[in-house]
């Protein structure tokens, strides 16, 4: 990878960084500043913080990358062009990811971090509190992208290096989580950050949601390095992670230009390319499962990954199928959880289980399934206690335990697909069967995409070398 760059995209950055815009997909202002982005050469990082935010709903559910990882954890099934959920290999650069949210964030903390322009800075909330928001938000874009692909550009990006070879996921785990431990330890007492549309400046609400990444970080390297991921899991929970809904990470849209992203995509630009998967809506129903409600328009689910001409035949003779959110009725501003208070504790549980934790499985199990149903807005305790109940979902101590917290952590990641993906991948769990008559494995991993070997090919050479020659069906280092 060309640090922040490909072709004419070093200078774009170079121009719209010093705007109001910074460089992220047309998020303009939002936000008023009072200030004329003419008038200055030095970005307003409010601006660049509120754009990075508003583009992280992209990564639950909307960009390519997610939307690939949400057919593979089946949580989509495709109603017409059917090649991803049948497994043709996907073409996907990461250039948005690097050049965008990235480079913004990157520049918040160097303009945080200069003396000559630091000071300027300060009117947007404390240095070291812009720093320590934009340190964890970069983690968290690095999380997706090495979860995505395995090896990336890491220690040396975003520097302004050139060409610069890819890093080792087993050294970028431990990378993140020591980033995110000293980002928390920058926070100061000093004036809230302002721009900020998740915590509003809550310095102890981002120290949850950092706090919370490591423990997923740390979980998911539980056959790949169970030692480190014990002791930084346990670490985690005990510096507090998120417990709470009102804690829960979250994007919420203001509307208008800035629309929830499932709203944009069925609404705005009227495309019904995705629908609710068959495999979630029939496993939602097995179980009696009120967020089936929830989480499409109806219960009927679309049968995954048809050839086109079964595809488009099953839907002409079935049209009202379930659509992500119920679509029309999504509302634009509809807020999207990046991590959420149920997810925290099923993965507690799941530490419990392992005996990473000395904390009750079944506790965190039962707060995690609850938190989840109430997320939903689903409250009445005797139906969740009832439903908590059933042999098919309460634990029993036994070694089916894994099997129920697997699919209750799949439950709760919808519509995420990349976390849902990345768990199944890990665990096992659910069951998911391949694609009928595709031939083809579930893939493991995203494929780099076509610009890295034209803009840096050495360093891709070396890095598609130890992935099957970037073999889709490869694994990345946690995937034991």
């Amino acid at each position: 990878m060309k640090s922040m760059n490909i072709k004419k995209a070093v200078l774009s950055l170079g121009v719209c960084a010093t705007l109001v815009v910074g460089c992220s997909k047309g998020i303009s202002d939002f936000g008023d500043i009072n200030r004329n982005p003419n008038a200055t050469t030095i970005p307003i990082t409010s601006a660049l913080l509120t754009n990075v935010q508003s583009l992280i709903g992209g990564n639950v559910w909307g960009n390519a990358i997610n939307t690939t990882a949400g057919l593979y954890a089946q949580y989509m099934s495709e109603t017409q062009y059917t090649d991803i959920s049948r497994y043709a290999a996907p073409t996907q650069n990461w250039d948005d990811f690097y050049a965008g949210a990235m480079y913004d964030l990157q520049n918040i903390i160097n303009t945080n971090s200069d003396p000559s322009t630091a000071g300027a800075a300060a009117e947007f909330g404390a240095n070291a509190n812009q720093i320590a928001i934009a340190r964890i938000l970069k983690a968290y874009y690095f999380s997706v992208l090495t979860d995505a692909y395995g090896d990336i550009p890491y220690s040396q990006a975003l520097k302004g290096n050139g060409t610069i070879p890819y890093d080792k996921q087993e050294t970028i785990y431990p990378a993140l989580i020591a980033e995110l431990k000293a980002a928390n330890a920058q926070f100061t007492t000093g004036a809230a950050v302002q721009g900020d549309i998740m915590y509003a400046g809550n310095t102890t609400k981002w120290k949850k949601f950092a706090n919370s990444l490591i423990a997923v970080l740390s979980l998911r390297m539980s056959k790949a390095n169970p030692t480190l991921g014990k002791a930084e899991f346990a670490a985690a929970v005990a510096a507090g992670v998120i417990d709470a809904n009102a804690d829960n990470a979250t994007i919420a849209y203001p509307g208008g230009n800035y629309n929830n992203p499932v709203y944009q995509y069925y609404v705005i630009t009227q495309r019904f390319d995705y629908a609710v998967s068959s495999t979630i809506t029939n496993k939602l129903t097995t179980l009696g499962d009120p967020r089936i409600d929830k989480y499409g328009n109806n219960t009927k689910g679309f049968p995954y990954g048809l050839t086109r001409a079964d595809a488009l035949a099953w839907q002409t003779s079935n049209p009202n199928f379930a659509f992500i959110f119920g679509y029309t009725g999504t509302p634009q501003t509809m807020p999207l959880s990046i991590i959420s208070a149920g997810q925290m504790f099923l993965a507690r549980a799941e530490a419990a289980k392992l005996g990473w934790t000395s904390e009750n499985a079944t506790t965190m199990y039962n707060n995690g399934v609850t938190a989840e149903m109430n997320r939903w807005g689903i409250t009445n305790a005797t139906a969740i206690t009832n439903y908590l109940a059933q042999p098919t979902v309460a634990l029993d101590g036994s070694a089916a335990d894994n099997a129920k917290i697997g699919e209750q952590r799949w439950l709760a990641h919808y519509p995420d697909g990349l976390q849902g993906w990345s768990e199944w991948r890990r665990t096992g769990f659910p069951v998911l069967a391949p694609a009928p008559g595709a031939g083809k494995a579930i893939p493991r991993r995203i494929p780099y995409g076509p610009n890295e070997p034209l803009y840096n090919p050495t360093n891709y050479a070396a890095a598609a070398a130890l992935f099957n020659s970037n073999s889709q069906d490869a694994k990345v280092w946690w995937d034991k």
